[in-house]
C-alpha cells in the first residue's frame, strides 16, 4: 500500500484551490472586527505544517462526491475544523506556557495570556455558530463532541502529569482525545455531508481515529528524535512537563530506574537529561514506531471501500506521510 515518498504540496494538490480560499476565508470570518484576533488569526492560519486537518475533510468530501463538485457546507466544514483545531492550540500554549509553536511565536507570548484565553474561546465561539448554521444535527453532534474531547483530554493529561503508572491504553485514550477524535469526527461529517451510508461513514471514522492516534504517537517519537529547529519548540519537552508518552511508557519496562526520576519530576540536576538517555537506550522509540505502523494499517483499511481517485490516493499518501516524518 506504500507510495513513493511524497511532499505533502503534492499530496494536498487535489485541494490546492479550496485550501487555498479556506486559509482566505477564514481571516474574514474571524478577523474584521477585532484588530488583535485578526492579528492573532492571520498569525496561525498562515503558520507553516498548517492545514492537515482541513486538508483531509476537503479530501474526504472530493472523495465520497467523485461524480461531482463539494457542496458549500463540505468547504465550511473544513473552516469550522480548522477553526476548532486553532483554538485548541491556543489554549494548550496558554497551559504548557509554550513560547514558540512550529518556530513561530505562540499568541500568548505575542499578546499575553489574557488575550490568548479570549482568542482561544472566541474561535470555539465562532466555530459553534457556523456549525449550528451548517443545520445538520448529526455534523452539529459529531463536531460537538470534538470539542468536548479536546477538554477532556487536557484535563487527562494535567492529571497524569508525572504519574509512571500511566498505562498504554491510557495514552492512546488520551491521544484519541487530544488529536484523532478531530480528524476522525470531521471525515466522519464530510461523508455524512456526502450522504455515504451508515457503515461507511463509521469507517471513514475509524480512518479518522488510525490516522491521528498515528500522527500523535510518531509527533511524540519526533519529541525525542529531532531537533528544536526542525520541531518548532524545545526537544524533550513532553517529559519535561511530565506528559508521559509511547516511548516513554515502552522505556520504563525495560528501566525501572527512570520510575523514580519521573515521580520526583526531575527535580535533581541531571535528571532530565537521564531521562532522555534511558528512553534512548530502550526499545521505546522502535516500539512506539511499530504502533504508529499499526494505526498506519488500520487506517488503510478504513478507506479501501472509497472508489479510486486523485483523492483517495492522496489521503493514502498522507497515511504515508505521517511515518515519512520520522525518517
Amino acid at each position: 500500500m506504500s507510495l513513493p515518498t511524497t511532499s505533502v504540496t503534492e499530496l494536498f494538490a487535489p485541494v490546492k484551490d479550496d485550501l487555498h480560499t479556506l486559509t482566505d476565508n477564514l481571516k474574514q470570518l474571524v478577523g474584521a472586527r477585532h484588530p488583535i484576533l485578526y492579528a492573532a488569526a492571520e498569525h496561525l492560519f498562515e503558520a507553516k505544517g498548517k492545514s492537515m486537518r482541513p486538508a483531509l475533510v476537503l479530501l474526504v468530501s472530493r472523495a465520497t462526491m467523485s461524480d461531482r463538485d463539494i457542496t458549500s457546507r463540505h468547504r465550511r466544514l473544513a473552516e469550522i475544523t480548522e477553526m476548532i483545531h486553532t483554538a485548541s492550540l491556543v489554549h494548550d500554549d496558554v497551559i504548557d506556557s509554550a513560547d514558540l509553536r512550529r518556530g513561530m511565536p505562540t499568541v500568548n507570548n505575542s499578546f499575553g495570556n489574557r488575550i490568548a484565553v479570549l482568542a482561544g474561546d472566541f474561535l470555539f465561539a465562532q466555530a459553534s455558530w457556523y456549525l449550528a448554521n451548517l443545520d445538520h444535527l448529526e455534523v452539529v453532534k459529531l463536531l460537538s463532541k470534538v470539542i468536548t474531547d479536546f477538554a477532556e483530554g487536557e484535563i487527562r493529561q494535567s492529571l497524569t502529569a508525572f504519574d509512571s503508572d500511566l498505562t498504554l491504553e491510557d495514552y492512546l485514550e488520551k491521544s484519541f482525545y487530544k488529536t484523532a477524535s478531530l480528524m476522525a469526527g470531521s471525515a466522519k461529517a464530510a461523508g455524512v455531508l456526502s450522504g455515504v451510508s451508515q457503515v461507511q461513514a463509521e469507517q471513514l471514522f475509524n480512518f479518522g481515529k488510525h490516522f491521528g492516534i498515528a500522527f500523535q504517537v510518531v509527533d511524540d517519537i519526533l519529541d525525542f528524535t529531532s531537533s528544536t529547529e526542525t520541531l518548532g519548540k524545545p526537544a524533550g519537552s513532553d517529559l519535561k512537563q511530565g506528559n508521559l508518552t509511547a516511548p516513554v511508557l515502552f522505556a520504563l519496562e525495560e528501566h525501572p530506574q527512570l520510575r523514580g526520576l519521573i515521580e520526583r519530576e526531575f527535580s535533581e540536576v541531571g535528571d532530565l537529561e537521564k531521562a532522555l538517555e534511558l528512553v534512548h537506550n530502550s526499545e521505546g522509540i522502535s516500539r512506539s514506531r511499530d504502533l504508529a505502523k499499526s494505526h498506519v494499517k488500520s487506517a488503510f483499511t478504513a478507506i479501501e471501500w472509497l472508489p479510486s481517485s486523485a483523492p483517495k490516493q492522496s489521503l493514502i499518501g498522507l497515511t504515508n506521510y505521517v511515518l515519512d516524518r520520522l525518517y
